[in-house]
């Protein structure tokens, strides 16, 4: 059934939450336990580009992507075709029962993309947690080692593996434990708050990991090359490629947790190709199916072959529909050059804070790269972080129609991932918005 485009401009016809909203909410209260919490006071209706319509037809600009994984736009024609072919075909074979060829070409298409050398081999799963805790399953297989040393101000996912590698306690851990065994925490780079070079950082990372763990109980170390949850933490130049040197000079798997980072995010395919590093293995989700339920391990040929027949799978991992979408989603990247254009976005949302910070010194640190963007808030005396300043921005830059998310261990940040596809004019509103928002505050 086609549909007419949906206008890409902010409108509101209602306060928000409109009427309709409320009456959901009270049944989203009803029904849905207090732990899933959603922070927009509107409900969905539908999405494309750069804006999502809410069912009281109020029009919202999108700066969170469902959480940097509508990259191509929600709903996007050529991945809903391709979703619409799929579904009346086959919807489920299980992979490992019955497969098919589309999971095979996209782990070719994987193996064409990812910053690793020489042959790859790639298990689809449902999500970046997922890809995280199958990537230790093969970090331990190949190695014959147990422990994973993850980093301060890390988040790889809400399992119960995942959220003993996950730094931030609330609300992530809190009350969850205990958590899986030989995790280990060693601190990384922070630029605006340590102060550190990449080689200072570096040596102080390696001189953790020799004295806590040993190398020779170390069977991978994990890290997101941009940290995202932690607040687009951008680690000092030679950080990572330091690290990465030490793991393959002691026989240490590199696994780039890139659920967030990857898929022309960042400006680049990979974050990973920016550091300048070619991790063993590499966790994909997010950005990779253009919203629908997709993630990869992707990794050396040698290393993922260390698990025994059997070993890898699930019964929904690589589900025929969400490969469908991860084959389109993948082809409208390049062919709509969306690396350049997140580049481009990353330009854009730098400039507008520069200026802003010349009048308001509350805004600390601008960072990030391409259409993944943070702004820590700080005392400027002191540096410390102003948490309760963010919520309030996001709280009302939401209710005037502005799709936000915040982030940061101390809940300080507020960071942007639009759709790559945005209207450069969407987008400097949606910005606009903000800061006049800070200036009223």
């Amino acid at each position: 059934m086609s549909r007419e485009p949906l206008d890409q401009s902010r409108k509101l016809v209602t306060e928000l939450p409109g009427p309709k909203a409320r009456e959901m909410r009270e049944s989203l209260d009803t029904y849905v336990p207090k732990g899933v919490s959603p922070s927009m006071p509107a409900f969905a209706a539908r999405a494309e580009g750069g804006i999502v319509e809410d069912v009281d037809g109020n029009r919202l600009i999108d700066l969170g992507s469902g959480i940097a994984v509508t990259t191509v736009g929600a709903s996007h024609p050529k991945v809903v075709e391709a979703v619409q072919e799929q579904v009346a075909d086959f919807t489920h074979t299980c992979f490992m029962v019955t497969p098919y060829d589309s999971y095979t070409r996209l782990a070719k298409r994987l193996d064409e993309v990812v910053p690793i050398s020489g042959q790859t081999r790639s298990v689809l799963l449902n999500s970046g947690a997922e890809a995280v805790e199958n990537a230790v399953k093969v970090a331990r297989a190949y190695t014959g080692k147990q422990a994973i040393a993850a980093f301060d101000n890390a988040y790889h996912g809400r399992t119960t593996l995942t959220m003993g590698l996950t730094a931030k306690n609330m609300p992530y851990k809190e009350s969850f434990g205990p958590f899986a065994p030989e995790l280990y925490r060693v601190p990384g780079s922070y630029p605006y708050r340590d102060g550190l070079s990449g080689e200072e950082a570096a040596q102080r990372t390696i001189e953790s990991l020799e004295s806590q763990i040993g190398a020779n109980n170390l069977a991978a170390v994990i890290m997101e090359p941009i940290q995202g949850e932690g607040g687009f933490i951008v680690p000092a130049e030679g950080f990572l490629a330091k690290v990465v040197e030490w793991c393959k000079a002691n026989d240490v798997l590199f696994i780039a947790d890139e659920v967030q980072t990857g898929f022309t995010r960042t400006g680049e395919w990979f974050a990973s190709t920016t550091e300048g590093i070619e991790p063993d293995l590499i966790t994909l989700a997010k950005g990779i199916a253009g919203g629908m339920p997709l993630s990869a391990v992707t990794g050396r040929a040698e290393v993922m072959d260390a698990v025994h027949a059997g070993g890898l799978g699930g019964t929904y991992g690589g589900n025929p529909v969400a490969v469908a979408a991860g084959l389109a989603s993948l082809q409208v990247m390049e062919e709509e050059g969306l690396a350049d254009k997140a580049k481009h976005i990353g330009e854009v949302i730098t400039e507008h804070f520069t200026q802003a910070q010349k009048e308001d010194s509350r805004i600390g640190d601008i960072r990030g790269r391409g259409a993944m963007m943070a702004i820590e808030f700080v005392d400027p005396e002191t540096k410390e972080p102003l948490a309760k300043l963010v919520n309030d921005i996001a709280v009302e830059a939401r209710k005037q129609g502005v799709i936000t998310l915040t982030a940061g261990t101390y809940g300080n940040v507020l960071r942007f991932l639009p759709p790559v596809v945005i209207g450069e004019d969407l987008l400097k509103e949606g910005l606009s918005v903000i800061t006049d928002i800070l200036a009223d505050m």
